[in-house]
């Protein structure tokens, strides 16, 4: 399994960019990392149970915490920070972008919701 040789977090552009070791890069939007979070509390606790996360367009990145030699802990400016991304999960993620990406905007599409935030009120 390839292991990231670089990674680095581009605050302005809400991406975070991440090298292998096998030649493979990758530049993942805040957004995309967002709705495809490991954490239980986007995929649920067993088959068929992931939550369809919207409005979360303008959601970056605060920080970025290694877990062992293994993982990355993302801390999102909408105060999720549960998931841990494994190398095979940041991996899977670069490889199936276009598909996932596809996907989720039909699902959301299909359900109504739309990528931005919800209007902040005015008083």
């Amino acid at each position: 399994m390839p292991t990231p040789s670089e990674i680095r977090l581009k605050r302005a552009e809400r991406l975070l960019e991440v090298v292998f070791d096998d030649g493979a890069r990758f530049g993942l939007p805040a957004e995309y990392l967002r709705v495809e979070s490991p954490s239980a509390e986007v995929q649920g606790h067993g088959p068929g149970q992931k939550v369809l996360v919207a409005g979360r367009r303008e959601v970056g990145i605060m920080r970025v915490e290694p877990v062992g030699h293994y993982a990355i802990r993302i801390a999102f400016d909408d105060l999720h920070d549960s998931g841990i991304f494994s190398w095979a999960y940041l991996y899977q993620l670069g490889t199936e972008y276009a598909a996932r990406w596809a996907a989720y905007e039909r699902e959301l599409a299909a359900k109504g919701l739309v990528r931005d935030p919800p209007a902040r009120r005015k008083t």
